[in-house]
């Protein structure tokens, strides 16, 4: 009974104390505490996390500045605070069972937090303030009780303060900015989207940014919010909101429609798709002496840099004309006359070569052959650019064998051949079958991954 009156004095006080223009109650002064000192840091809090739910039991006091806001209904019965009003050096949240909380604790509110009580936990990688909440065999961070509110969270005297939001970019954005209002420059919905709302009617909807470099970031609306019908803007601009995490996953949720600010034109189409005959198959190797060993090296003729996105490695064991096993090549790009070199064993690699590979991928990829495998170099529209070997024919005693050897490149060739040319070839095996060399081929002597002579 105690604590009903107390909290019935609270709402009453804030009431009293409050000037209230229209019927969304859009200015409440409320009452304030002009004696409480914060005696801790964030960092001291998140400090006390151990891995498992704790209550806290020292008396401890945070200040911080409150960045979310409920009242356009896309955040619900949370508060999200940071440890300055400029340029803040991290975050926290505190989970409440109070709607409305905006009329209280408004954007830009200083407040205090007694953490005495309180539990503090760790979910998906962010760290929560709040009661408790038992469910599925366990217990977690759930909403602080209504009732209780009065008891751990108060407003400073201080007049609310205008939240300065971290300007930042999608690619720039780091774990000690969760719990902060940023401000990302430069996106807009992905083009898949445009015809879509925010949000589906009731449920929890992600929608997804992206900047002019193809980087995306997660939006997070609620099905409940004020905006969820509205249909998202076609344009580019600016986008402030709270950032969240979900595991490694960076997420953002605006407070009000009116956080989008998408007023340029978008991006151009991003052309990071190239094809080139000027990359090919400069190396194989599958020395006699050690299937660590094994490799395969690409080489850049050309007098640029060139973008691998999209091209595929294909390897086709003995004489199957289906594909055996492929490597992916997207993200990697080679410089100008250079050679990228593969390796299915890395630390192998490394040990017998003395260098890292640029690409370490799984045995029995096409960069693990045993010399009688055919090979083929594709690019992202599908176009085979370079083959080594026959497609159907097992390289065994033919000219495209180098088993317990070494397949090397003839420096006089420039361009990828997408139909094998023995005479483009030196190889080296352990038959001599079919003008090919016999002599077994050892590493690291007689192979040059990474070089091109």
């Amino acid at each position: 009974m105690y604590r009903q009156i107390k909290y019935l004095s609270f709402i009453t006080i804030l009431l009293l104390n409050s000037c209230v223009e229209n019927r969304d109650f859009a200015a409440i002064e409320s009452a304030c505490s002009s004696t409480l000192i914060a005696n801790a840091s964030f960092a001291q809090v998140k400090e006390l996390y151990n891995g498992e739910l704790l209550q806290i039991q020292e008396d401890l006091v945070i200040e911080g500045y409150v960045i979310s806001s409920d009242e356009a209904g896309n955040f619900f019965s949370v508060l999200h605070f940071q440890d300055e009003a400029i340029n803040p050096s991290e975050g926290f949240q505190i989970e409440i069972d109070l709607r409305e909380s905006h009329l209280f604790f408004e954007p830009g509110s200083k407040i205090f937090i007694k953490l005495k009580g309180l539990f503090l936990g760790k979910s998906r990688g962010v760290f929560k303030l709040g009661g408790t909440f038992a469910g599925f065999g366990t217990t977690t961070v759930g909403r602080l009780p209504a009732l209780q509110i009065p008891e751990h969270i108060f407003l400073s005297c201080e007049a609310r303060t205008d939240i300065q939001p971290t300007l930042t970019t999608i690619d720039a954005l780091q774990a000690d900015m969760v719990n902060t209002l940023v401000r990302i420059n430069e996106v807009e919905f992905i083009e898949e989207e445009l015809e879509n709302t925010f949000a589906v009617e009731r449920e929890e909807t992600e929608r997804t940014l992206s900047d002019c470099l193809d980087i995306n970031l997660v939006l997070l609306n609620s099905g409940f919010s004020d905006f969820f019908s509205e249909t998202l803007p076609q344009g580019n601009g600016d986008i402030t909101g709270v950032l969240l995490m979900d595991n490694d996953d960076f997420l953002l949720a605006i407070r009000i429609i009116e956080d989008i600010n998408f007023v340029n034109d978008r991006c151009e189409d991003l052309i990071t798709e190239f094809t080139s005959n000027n990359i090919f198959i400069s190396e194989l190797a599958d020395p006699n002496n050690s299937i660590s060993g094994r490799f395969v090296e690409l080489y850049n003729a050309s007098d640029e840099a060139l973008d691998l996105n999209g091209w595929e490695l294909r390897r086709y064991t003995n004489a199957s004309t289906e594909v055996s096993s492929r490597i992916d090549l997207s993200g990697y790009n080679i410089a100008s006359e250079s050679t990228l070199v593969i390796s299915p064993n890395a630390q192998e690699f490394e040990i017998i070569y003395g260098f890292a590979p640029d690409i370490a991928v799984s045995t029995n990829s096409p960069a693990d052959s045993n010399g009688d495998d055919n090979l083929q170099l594709v690019d992202p529209f599908g176009e085979v650019i370079d083959t080594f070997g026959i497609i159907g024919e097992d390289g065994s005693g033919t000219n495209h064998e180098f088993e317990d050897g070494r397949a090397f490149r003839n420096l006089n060739v420039t361009t990828g051949n997408p139909n094998y040319n023995f005479l483009e070839w030196t190889i080296y095996n352990d038959t001599g079958d079919a003008e090919t060399i016999n002599m077994p081929q050892n590493a690291p002597e007689d192979f040059t991954p990474g070089l091109r002579e």
